[in-house]
C-alpha cells in the first residue's frame, strides 16, 4: 500500500470538492475590479494613487488570488503530502492540524474582516467614490467575499474529519 493508499481512505465528498473550487472564483471579481482601477477604466472616481500604490493594489489581487487557491490544497493530493519539489518536507505526511489549524484562523479572520466591512460600509462614506452603476459594480465584486470565510471553514472541516477518521 502506498502513502497515497494510506491517505486517502475515503474520497473528497463531491460539495466539498465544489466548494473549494468556488473559492478562487469568489475572490476573481474583486480582483479583476482592483486591477481595473489600476488600470485607470471608470469603475470608480478616486484615483489610484502614486505607482506605489498601484503595485501595492495589484499584489493586494495577487495575493488574495494565491490565499483563495490555497483552499485547493484542502482537497487535493497535495494538501496530504508536500509536493516533492518543497525543501525540507517534499514527499512528507502533512499532518492534518497543519492544514487545519491555519484555514480555520483564516476562515475566522475573512469572516470577521468582510462581514465587517459590509456591516459598516452603507453608513459609512465607502460609496462618495462611486456613483449609481460604478456603486452596483464594486458591490457586485467584492459582496461574494462574504462567502470565501464560511466556505474555506465547512471545506477545513471536512478535510479534517477525512483525514482523521478511521
Amino acid at each position: 500500500m502506498t502513502a497515497h493508499d494510506v491517505l486517502r481512505r475515503t474520497d473528497v465528498p463531491a460539495w466539498a470538492r465544489r466548494a473549494a473550487h468556488t473559492v478562487p472564483l469568489l475572490t476573481l471579481p474583486s480582483g479583476l475590479w482592483r486591477i481595473a482601477l489600476v488600470l485607470g477604466l471608470p469603475l470608480t472616481n478616486a484615483d489610484p494613487g502614486p505607482f506605489w500604490e498601484r503595485v501595492y493594489i495589484v499584489m493586494l489581487s495577487l495575493v488574495a488570488e494565491g490565499a483563495a487557491l490555497l483552499t485547493l490544497g484542502l482537497v487535493q493530493r497535495w494538501g496530504e503530502v508536500a509536493p516533492r519539489w518543497i525543501p525540507w518536507i517534499g514527499g512528507r505526511r502533512v499532518p492534518p492540524m497543519a492544514a487545519f489549524v491555519p484555514a480555520m484562523g483564516g476562515a475566522a479572520v475573512l469572516t470577521a474582516l468582510w462581514t465587517g466591512i459590509f456591516w459598516r460600509v452603507p453608513g459609512g462614506d465607502f460609496y462618495r467614490y462611486f456613483d449609481g452603476f460604478q456603486a452596483v459594480v464594486v458591490t457586485a465584486c467584492y459582496l461574494p467575499l462574504l462567502a470565501w470565510g464560511p466556505l474555506l471553514a465547512v471545506v477545513a472541516v471536512s478535510y479534517l474529519r477525512r483525514r482523521t477518521t478511521p
